[in-house]
Order: structure tokens, then sequence, then C-alpha cells
């Protein structure tokens, strides 16, 4: 048994390789390849089914790729993009689960209580699926900001909707006060709560000194801040972004250098892993699904998933114009300190609305009977409505998102963006190079150190500054190409050079390994120069 699962397992990671290279091949976006790929073998002959338990997702899988994310995104940028923000994760949701509430209940007959746990489960967009798009189409800093952030948030609404919806159907009663004032107590300590387990990772990774037990630290705070306050009837979401935002602004000086080479090359492979097997995984429940579909009336499936769908892009664009202008036409502040954006950024925000496997984590999550014994009502048209949404709005906007962003004239702000950033990084990279000769000149003063040392580092120094651009011109690009390539064939060259002196055994295994980290450390600083359209 376990033999065949580890089969299994290993046959979803070469899928998941394969079709990484086809979608870089095809220039697609991976999830969509991958969820594809995922309803493809659920079909195959003799595949055994592979079922998504829902605790494997809301407690296994979700807390690192939240906490993530949250370190990865600036807490600068979050807190400035905080009014757009909460509007989205907390705003966006709720009217999004009321609108499917009603338009289920008046269209389709479902209970109020049903259509508003539908409402829920189906509110929040994914955070994975539209950035890996977005990110892609240069759009401009502030839409990816505002995307990240919303993916964040929401999902701690929507959960907490989801439990408030879920225990109004198995007690019978529902009170708007008492949830209203549980929801902000529970924003408030799962914030506090987050922030003091981001306090304590950081100082236990500090006093460890160690990059391997640094790297523990780091896997095991995301389940830290996560598992708690949903035990004790919270999100946990919440708690993690809090924590990830944390560490985002404060680790940068209490995280060792080795640590956070280290740190990021073992996080980019268990992020890539996570979200391509859930996406691989997320595809595979259509076969449960369509064994389950043969007993319920199929006419009933597709026009409940018509009328979701259909409701959720509406209710987007309904709330998210009157979200990002009716506060500039009420406030002169606000205009003058932010004024209106373009209506294409409004309308790429409306419409990058892709649902996620949190939506069928939620379905799935759902008890099969109620307290007396009864089935629970609706189950089943739940699930198969989540799993249409998320394949719908991930297929369609997947598909479509980047011909919509060039009809628009995205890129081309992203663009000019992404080249004024880059002339301030050049500018920081000056000026920090400028400080540390300063330093050098001090330290020089204070402590006695002899001609050579100094030559030595003064010569560091002018390498790094020589490296530098004077200018963005497209002259200087192709000149800093060219000297990047060539560069990568000497360090080609080294490399194969001490490959000889191994083999002729004239060094070690250890010094080999030694001298390819120097190496390897230098062509990565050649990799982090390099962006895209621009190379520095």
């Amino acid at each position: 048994m376990m033999e065949a699962k580890f089969q299994i397992f290993l046959i979803l990671l070469a899928v998941l390789a394969c079709v990484a290279l086809a979608a870089r091949r095809f220039n697609v976006a991976p999830a969509i390849l991958l969820m594809l790929a995922g309803v493809g073998l659920a079909f195959v002959p003799g595949m055994p089914p592979v079922e998504l338990p829902p605790p494997l997702v809301l407690l296994m899988v979700l807390p690192p790729l939240i906490y993530s994310a949250s370190v990865a995104m600036s807490w600068r940028e979050f807190y400035k993009n905080l009014r757009p923000i909460v509007l989205l994760a907390v705003g966006a949701v709720v009217f999004t689960a009321a609108m499917v509430a009603a338009a289920t209940h008046y269209l389709i007959g479902l209970p109020w209580t049903i259509g508003f746990l539908l409402g829920a489960i189906v509110a929040p967009p994914d955070v994975v699926a539209p950035l890996a798009i977005a990110r892609r189409l240069n759009m401009p800093r502030r839409i990816l900001v505002v995307l990240e952030g919303e993916g964040l948030a929401n999902d701690a609404t929507a959960l907490i909707l989801y439990r408030f919806a879920l225990a109004a159907i198995m007690v019978g009663h529902f009170s708007l006060p008492v949830a209203v004032g549980e929801f902000s107590l529970i924003v408030a300590g799962e914030i506090a709560y987050g922030i003091g387990v981001g306090w304590l990772s950081l100082r236990a990774r500090k006093w460890s000194g160690d990059p391997q037990v640094e790297l523990t630290l780091s896997l095991i705070t995301p389940y830290v801040s996560y598992w708690l306050p949903e035990h004790v009837g919270g999100s946990g979401v919440i708690a993690t972004v809090a924590c990830g935002l944390y560490v985002s602004w404060n680790g940068p000086l209490l995280i060792s250098s080795a640590t956070r080479l280290q740190g990021i090359f073992f996080w980019d492979l268990v992020i890539y892993l996570i979200e391509g097997l859930l996406f691989l995984l997320t595809g595979f429940q259509m076969r449960a699904l369509y064994e389950k579909s043969k007993a319920f009336p199929l006419d009933d499936i597709m026009i409940a998933t018509a009328v979701v769908v259909v409701i959720i892009i509406i209710a987007r664009f309904a709330w998210l114009f009157p979200a990002t202008y009716l506060p500039r036409v009420l406030s002169k502040s606000l205009r003058e300190r932010d004024p209106s954006p373009p209506w294409q950024w409004a309308f790429t925000l409306a419409f990058t609305g892709v649902r996620g496997a949190v939506s069928l984590a939620a379905a799935l999550a759902l008890p099969f009977t109620l307290p007396g014994g009864e089935a629970f009502p609706y189950r089943d048209l739940i699930l198969f409505v989540a799993f249409g949404v998320i394949f719908i709005t991930l297929i369609g906007v997947g598909l479509t998102l980047p011909p919509v962003v060039r009809w628009l004239g995205i890129a081309d702000a992203g663009h000019h963006e992404h080249a004024l950033e880059h002339e301030a990084e050049i500018a920081a990279r000056r000026q920090a190079l400028d400080a540390a000769l300063k330093s050098l000149d001090a330290l020089t003063g204070e402590k006695a150190v002899s001609e050579e040392v100094m030559r030595l580092l003064r010569a560091r120094h002018e390498i790094r500054a020589n490296q530098l651009p004077d200018s963005l011109d497209p002259a200087h690009h192709d000149v800093s190409a060219a000297g990047t390539a060539l560069t990568r064939e000497l360090i080609a060259a080294e490399r194969k050079f001490i490959h000889e002196l191994l083999r002729d055994g004239q060094i070690t295994d250890e010094t080999r390994r030694r001298i390819e980290r120097d190496l390897d450390l230098e062509e990565a600083s050649l990799a982090n120069r390099e962006y895209r359209g621009v190379r520095l």
C-alpha cells in the first residue's frame, strides 16, 4: 500500500517536471497545464484515485504558502496599499458571498444558509495562480502588490465566513452582532499572536547560529503561527500573514548571509513542489466528482455552476470600481495623497479573479451529516460547483489575461516602472559602495592596516563599482549582456580545469567543492544582476 502511494508520488513529481518544461516551451501558465494534466491523469486506466484530504490543504499546505508569500512581500508596500487590500480581502469577499447567496436562493432555490456557505467557499480569489500569470506580463508593481495582499488576507475572511455559515446550518440559528464581534476579536488576536511568533522565531534563529537549524525553524514557523489560532476557532491565516510580514521587515539584520543564501533555494523548491502538486491534485479530484455526478442531475450541476461563475465575475467588477473611485470622490485628502489610478488598472484587478485549491478544500471539508444524523444538505452540489468555478476561472483567466493586458496597455506602464526601479537600484548600489568606502577610510584611521591589505580592499571596491552601468540605454545593455555571457564562459572554463585537476589527483574532492562554491556564488551574482528586459 505504502509502496503504491510512493510510486504515485514519484509519478506526480515526474509529471510536474514535464509540465513545467512544456509550460516554459509554449509560454503558458504552468498552473493551467498542471490542472489539465491532473484531470487527464485521473482518467488514465489503472490509475488509482488520489484524494485531496481537506486537512492536508488547510493545515499542511496553506501555512507555508501564506508564510512564504508574506515574507516575500514588503511590509512598507503592504501598509501603503492597506486600504485597497482590505477593501478587496474583506469587503469584496463579503459582498461576493452575499451576491452568491442571493442569486442561488432566487434563481436556483437554495436555502439562504446554503447559498451563503457556497458563497464563502467560492468568494476568495487564489493567490498562487493569478500572481504566477501576472508576474510574467510585466504589470505595474502596485497591481501585483494589491493582488498579493488580497490573496494573503482574503482566505482568512472567507474561512471565518465559512465557519459562521457552517455553524448556522449545523445549529440552526445565526446572530450578526455576535458574528461581527467574534470576527473583530479573531482579527486582533491573530495579528498579536502572529507578531509574537515572528519575534520569537527570529530570536531563536539568531541564537542558534546554524543555517540548517535556522531553516528548520523557518519551516516550523508557519505551522506554529497557523495551527493554534485555527484550533481555537480562528482562521490561522491572519496570524501567518502577520508573522511573515514581521519576519520580512525585521529579518534582514537578524538572519545570517549563509542562511539567507540557502533559504532562498530551500523555500523556492518547497513552494515550487507544493504549488505544483496542489494543482495536479486539484485536477485529480475530477474523477471522484465524475463518479458522484452519475447519481446527480447533470442539468442542475451545469446551471448552478454557470450561475455562480457569472455572479462572482459580476460581483468583483461591481465592487472593485466603486471601491477604487468612490473613496476618492468623497475624500479630498485621499485624492491629493493618492490620485485615482487609470481605469485599466481597476479593470485588470477586477478581471484577475482565479479561484484555487482553498475553495475546493473548504468544500471537501463539509461534514457528511448534520448533528441529528441527516445528510448534509446539497453537499455534492457544493462540491461540483466549487470545482467547476476553479476550473473555469483558472483556464479562462489564465488564457485570456495576457491578451487583455496587451489590449489595455498595462505592460507598457509596467516596463516604464521597471526601468525607473532599476535606475533607483543602480543609484542605491553606488551610494552603498560610497558608504562602504567612507567606512574603510574611517577603519584604516582607527586600526593599523598594511598597504597591501588597503590595495586589496580598494581593488575589490573598484571592481564592484565598475560592474555598475552608467545608464540604462540599449547600447550599454548589449555591452553588459556580452560581458555577462563571456564571464559565464570563463567560469565554465575554470570548472572544467578544476575537474581535470581532480581527475589527475592534484586536488581533493573537498578542495574542489570549496572552489566550486566560489564559482557558484559568482555565477549566482551574475544571475542576480540580470532582469527581464534590463541587465545590470
